[in-house]
């Protein structure tokens, strides 16, 4: 029998699986640096994620081992009268359970705990190269409702 999926708030211990997660894929090869020791730029993002009550780093945990990863940041917005809303990014299974619903209970999870922080608005972002990415997204009521922009800062 297969252990029940639990989903928790990350710890400094789970860092090492985290980045292995974030750099088992066709695009995180190119830009994480999975070594060991880790880089401090890691440890320096970990403590400020972990400090900042507007955001939250959570694991999906099968027994004991890390099998997914994501983060939320929750941010005030003046539009919508002030309204509240939760960016989900950085969603990663491991390479062996993929395709095995954990990424699912992860954006359920994460869009309960953004209706429990009273947000009005779950968002996301899935690089346009992640075809399967986007369509697992709409899978679960995400629509892509806008043009999204990004600078590249070198």
């Amino acid at each position: 029998m297969e252990t029940e999926i639990t989903i928790r708030l990350a710890n400094e211990q789970d860092l090492d699986k985290i980045v292995e997660m974030l750099a088992d894929d066709e695009l995180g090869r190119n830009r994480e640096r999975y070594e060991q020791p880790l880089p401090e730029s890691y440890i320096k993002a970990f403590d400020a994620i972990t400090s900042d009550p507007n955001n939250e780093l959570v694991v999906a945990c099968q027994g004991n081992e890390v099998i997914g990863v994501q983060q939320i940041t929750f941010t005030p917005y003046i539009t919508y009268q002030g309204g509240w809303r939760a960016t989900i990014e950085g969603v990663r299974t491991s390479s062996q359970v993929r395709g095995k619903g954990v990424g699912t209970k992860l954006i359920k999870w994460a869009i309960q705990r953004s209706k429990d922080r009273g947000c009005h608005l779950v968002q996301l972002t899935t690089d346009k190269q992640r075809v399967d990415a986007l369509r697992f997204y709409e899978s679960l009521g995400f629509k892509a409702t806008h043009e999204g922009l990004k600078l590249k800062l070198e």
